[in-house]
């Protein structure tokens, strides 16, 4: 082992926890130009599959810090589900998607190759960013001004000041526990085995799940297609079967080549990680607890089923690093971090929501759950109609209706899709004669999409934008003039855009307000509690 690197003795942020949400955060912080400590308990990268679908939404965050090329190029990009009764297929479902879109629906990818892409990311960052291998958090004690955090590793015991400490030390957060908290909320009973086995294919990419399957009677099991011949299975053991027994390789494998024979797979295979499941939905009530924020499952523990998990835990990175780095950099009070616990306890506890009503399908808690999901599958072999109770309802972005951060919609006719609070719409414009996506000019900055203007609205906007760095100004129209080609109106239909409506949208993608452009005091506002600006130009 080598000797572990010098700790500083201050920093503006340290991270607990190493894994894919933590080091997205210290790359999405460097992009920023804020410094940062990642403190890591293991000597790499996390063994196993572990969270393995990354959502378009989760693909967006990635790209801001340089991470989506390769998990694009390693990953299996799926956009379809098959759901069977016993032998029998009861349910095919498709996610919404065009062939426009920059990302596929999901892509299958194992959580170490997120976590190394997202350390290489954080290396290329503009600020200095250091991840202490083999390193565990012991003590955190925070105070008004910032957080003393004790640090062990085999060169002995350290001392780091910080001005804020961001726990994504996971399930067992030793910082939560440091501060005396705990998760609230619900433990399901049902258990799942999970297992990686090794084995070539020619199936499709695609969620696979099998009720009650003839290869393991009374189970329910599930199967996803991974990088490097990699198939990812889960099965539900019985509650009365020992969990330490469960995960025995002479219990797992015959029950893997049980499946394996029913659906036809025949060539080798070998196993390479066995570990257990039980779903919770957890939370903390807030996830700001002064210099100490929390994100990840170290702030809430969500079901796997949906793949919400992982998916939540990077939402919650890019909801809180421009945050951070806005407050760190003097741009905005300390009050600014108060809407990330806002936004994303109330983002935690839709997909708790969403959550819950899965597990409770796909591991019923008592008898009469598994009644009515039995009468359910039953019924799906002859009915259309309730085939849909059987969808898991995959991730998706979460509406922050209701936040603080919210401008008065000054655009209310141009209807929900892209009101304040919504995640902003894709669209494929033009740019230069080149095809550009429009999320690909998200993150880093609040960005102004100013559709259609007249010369007078625009000159404001670039004054406004030179006096209120980092702000973006994109003219998007379908004249030759326009910086952004909306050649097919595919933007203007999905913001429900007229010639003249201005966007503001923030830096993690999210609608900040919608307005008329000779509406520019209220865009003023809506920008200055994050830009102390100047006056803005009326000839």
């Amino acid at each position: 082992m080598t000797h572990p690197a010098p700790l500083p003795g201050h920093v503006p942020v340290l991270i607990a926890g190493g894994g894919p949400v933590g080091l997205t955060l210290a790359a999405l912080l460097a992009e920023y130009g804020i410094a940062s400590l990642t403190v890591e308990a293991d000597d790499g990268y996390c063994t196993g599959s572990r969270a393995i679908c990354i959502s378009r939404r989760s693909q967006e965050i990635l790209a801001w810090i340089g991470a989506d090329r390769p998990l694009v190029e390693k990953g299996l990009p799926w956009s379809s589900g098959r759901s069977y009764y016993r032998n029998q297929e009861v349910l095919r479902f498709e996610m919404p998607g065009d062939p426009t879109q920059r990302y596929a629906p999901m892509v299958n990818i194992q959580q170490f190759y997120i976590e190394e892409y997202a350390h290489q990311a954080l290396q290329r960052g503009r600020a200095t960013a250091q991840v202490a291998w083999a390193s565990r958090v012991a003590r955190v004690r925070p105070d008004d001004a910032g957080v003393t955090v004790h640090i062990e590793n085999a060169a002995g015991s350290h001392r780091v000041r910080a001005d804020w400490v961001v726990a994504c030390d996971g399930g067992r957060s030793t910082v939560r526990e440091q501060l005396g908290l705990a998760l609230q909320g619900m433990q399901y009973e049902g258990r799942y085995v999970i297992v990686d086995i090794e084995q070539a294919s020619s199936r499709p990419t695609e969620r696979l799940a099998w009720f009650d399957p003839p290869s393991n009677p009374g189970s329910t099991l599930l199967m996803h297609r991974q990088p490097d011949n990699v198939w990812r299975i889960d099965y539900q053991i019985r509650d009365d079967e020992d969990a330490q027994a469960a995960v025995l390789p002479e219990n797992v494998l015959p029950r893997v080549q049980s499946h394996l024979d029913m659906i036809g797979e025949t060539a080798p295979w070998k196993p390479l990680w066995i570990s257990m499941y039980n779903a919770k939905c957890l939370t903390l009530d807030s996830y700001r607890h002064g210099r100490v924020l929390f994100a990840g499952d170290a702030g809430h523990l969500v079901p796997i089923f949906g793949v919400r998990g992982l998916n939540s835990g990077l939402d919650d990175a890019g909801n809180l690093a421009w945050k951070l780095a806005w407050v760190l950099r003097g741009h905005a009070s300390e009050a600014l971090l108060d809407t990330y616990s806002q936004e994303r306890v109330h983002a935690t506890r839709q997909n708790l929501s969403y959550g819950a009503k899965s597990t409770e399908f796909m591991a019923p808690p008592d008898y009469g759950f598994r009644l009515l999901r039995e009468a359910t599958l039953r019924l799906s072999l002859t009915d259309a109609t309730v085939r849909s109770l059987i969808n898991p309802r995959q991730s998706s972005p979460i509406s922050y209706q209701g936040s603080a951060l919210n401008a008065a919609d000054g655009l209310p006719e141009a209807g929900p899709l892209a009101a304040p609070g919504e995640p902003a719409p894709e669209a494929l414009l033009r740019q230069a004669g080149a095809p550009r996506h429009l999320t690909s000019c998200f993150g880093g900055a609040f960005t102004l999409l100013a559709f259609e203007c007249d010369p007078a609205a625009l000159a404001q906007l670039d004054d406004l934008a030179r006096a209120a760095t980092p702000l973006r100004v994109l003219h998007i129209g379908q004249g030759a003039n326009a910086a952004l080609h909306d050649a097919n109106g595919q933007a203007r239909q999905r913001y429900g855009a007229s010639a003249g409506a201005l966007y503001a949208i923030r830096p993690d993608g999210y609608v900040l307000g919608r307005w008329r452009q000779d509406d520019m005091p209220a865009v003023r506002r809506a920008l200055t509690p994050y830009h102390p600006v100047t006056e803005i130009r009326h000839d």
